[in-house]
């Protein structure tokens, strides 16, 4: 499977194949597993549908690396119609953007002003701003900006990913500053010298990092932890091996991708866990689908599946 996975993480970086796999009728139709649609109505609706089960969302416009400057003003527009709406709707919804669809190969100060708006306005609404991690050569400057925005606000937070070898000394000092710490594997293309290689190594690092946020110091100082993982085992282990943090369902917040899982995400719902559905929408989806297959090789085996049957 690593060669697997490494062919679908070159894939989600190729233009060419990009440009022309969103027209194929079988790729936009295994896609919509994952995806409840393009545009923002298909999104709130799977966020209703959600909240009748006693699940929350968490919305994220897809796209990254932008031509122009001006695009990430519109993202950021956009974003703050996404607010408004589900307000409107009284949605247990909070956001995920990615700092360089605000603008951040712009410069930091391109994405900055965007980004505090809408942590601003997400106050306002009572809800979270989180801010995605993307490859480690944008982790320095994201968790920079994190840490000026979290200096500002208390609804803010970042993702760590596990498989990064750096994660745990970056803990060290994200800890102390409370605000959202959300835990992930990862899913870009990296080297070994900076990221695990191997599941065994990635599931290892990310139990210990479970260990760091469920901790002492990190209750003391407010984190609100957030495990993003669709590996059952691993988050029953987190629930029950974690030393001395005698953990009741609801203080282990989790959250899955929509579309994967479901009987999974409902069941861990109904014991009482705090649980959010990642709904992806837009229609710059390809990078992302591909790293989601790249992320978990069963998803593949259950798209074949599921158009084959049809």
């Amino acid at each position: 499977m690593g060669l697997l996975r490494s062919a679908f993480l070159a894939g989600s970086q190729n233009r060419w194949l990009r440009e022309r796999a969103v027209n194929y009728r079988f790729v936009r139709r295994a896609v919509s597993r994952f995806m409840p649609g393009e545009d923002l109505d298909a999104a709130i609706a799977a966020a209703q549908d959600l909240q009748a089960k006693n699940i929350g969302a968490v919305l994220t416009y897809l796209g990254e690396n932008l031509q122009r400057l001006e695009e990430a003003e519109q993202v950021t527009r956009h974003y703050l119609g996404v607010l408004e709406r589900a307000q409107g709707a009284s949605l247990d919804a909070e956001i995920s953007v990615k700092l360089t669809q605000l603008g951040l190969d712009f410069g930091p100060a391109a994405c900055e002003a965007g980004l505090l708006s809408l942590i601003e306005r997400a106050g306002a609404a009572g809800t979270w701003v989180w801010i995605d991690m993307e490859s480690s050569a944008y982790t320095d400057v994201t968790l920079d900006i994190y840490r000026r925005a979290r200096a500002r606000f208390p609804n803010v937070g970042v993702c760590v990913q596990a498989y990064l070898r750096r994660t745990e000394h970056d803990l060290r000092t994200l800890i102390p500053l409370g605000g959202g710490l959300r835990l992930v594997k990862g899913a870009y293309r990296e080297p070994p010298e900076k990221a695990f290689p191997r599941k065994r190594e990635v599931d290892a690092s990310y139990f210990a990092l479970a260990r760091r946020l469920l901790g002492r110091e990190a209750r003391q100082a407010g984190v609100r932890a957030i495990f993003g993982t669709h590996d059952a085992a691993l988050i029953r282990r987190i629930v029950e091996e974690v030393p001395g943090a005698a953990l009741r369902p609801q203080e282990v917040e989790i959250q899955m991708l929509y579309g994967i899982k479901r009987e999974e995400q409902a069941r861990l719902a109904a014991q009482g866990h705090r649980f959010r559905v990642l709904i992806s929408y837009g229609d710059a989806w390809f990078p992302w689908y591909m790293r989601r297959l790249a992320e978990r090789p069963a998803n593949v085996l259950f798209v074949l599946r599921n158009l084959l049957a049809r």
